[in-house]
């Protein structure tokens, strides 16, 4: 089952099984046409995303069955330990999972989160605090960390 929600940056494709959100991706045809949720899952997720654009919602609460190795879903599992507003390092994320000399690792497995936005890659930047690597663009990276710190000053 999937859907296709309009966002401020651009139309996202969420795509789950019976019990679980398994991608979020963004699409870049700008005119792919909305694609209404064919479950009450799918449209807790867009309630959910239209919510986190609005600025109303800081956390996500789904069931989540993104598909990787078990090196990739301990990244992923640390990546939603970041709060929202904050951002962590490469290096960060792997002193966390227990793994210091992965920094190489951890960019590969954030690079290949298959649920954008919810698993929240875009709050990874590079030990200099420079934006880099997104699979998304930086350009939204950009857009994702600015919105969450602009939500988290009130406005």
């Amino acid at each position: 089952m999937h859907a296709i929600l309009p966002s401020p940056l651009g139309p996202l494709y969420i795509a789950a099984s019976d019990d679980a959100i398994l991608e979020v991706d963004f699409l870049e045809d700008a005119a792919m046409a909305y694609c209404p949720p064919a479950s009450p899952l799918l449209q807790d997720a867009c309630d959910q995303l239209g919510a986190y654009f609005d600025g109303r919602l800081r956390q996500f609460n789904l069931p989540l069955a993104p598909r990787g190795t078990p090196f990739q879903q301990g990244v992923w599992r640390a990546l939603q330990t970041i709060p929202h507003g904050e951002h962590r390092s490469y290096k960060d994320i792997a002193l966390l999972i227990g793994n210091p000399a992965a920094v190489r690792a951890v960019g590969l497995a954030n690079g290949r989160n298959p649920i954008s936005i919810i698993i929240p890659c875009h709050r990874v930047i590079g030990a200099s605090g420079k934006l880099v690597g997104y699979g998304g663009g930086l350009e939204r990276k950009a857009w994702l960390l600015r919105h969450e710190t602009t939500d988290m000053a009130g406005g």
